[in-house]
């Protein structure tokens, strides 16, 4: 099921009471909200392009850039961000546990809540 975003898109390819796993594509210049989650823990692998991984937030923020092939795990209670640069799309595949719903925006370049 594909879900547009501001950002890109996501296409959630599985959901089971075990597990979910998401194809996710944000659009270059774009970046997800800064956000952490209570019980859902994520894994990422980047398919294309270059990942800008936000990590912690104020004076303990820090960047990971991932590469194609590359891969991180987000454990519940981490603050991230997922963002694409300025000059290109990134596509990245998710997996989780099923808590989708499980979000708790801190910034939103798009005023969510």
């Amino acid at each position: 099921m594909r879900t547009d975003k501001p950002w890109g898109y996501e296409l959630l390819w599985s959901a089971t009471p075990h597990y979910a796993g998401k194809l996710i594509h944000i659009n270059a210049g774009e970046r997800l909200s800064l956000q952490y989650h209570e019980e859902k823990h994520e894994s990422v692998f980047v398919l294309s392009g270059t990942l800008l991984l936000n990590l912690g937030q104020g004076e303990d923020a820090r960047v990971i850039e991932l590469q194609p092939g590359e891969s991180s795990d987000i454990p519940a209670g981490d603050i991230h961000r997922f963002e694409a640069p300025g000059d290109g799309a990134v596509e990245i595949i998710e997996v989780s546990t099923p808590h989708l719903d499980d979000v708790i925006r801190l910034e939103d370049d798009y005023h969510r809540t």
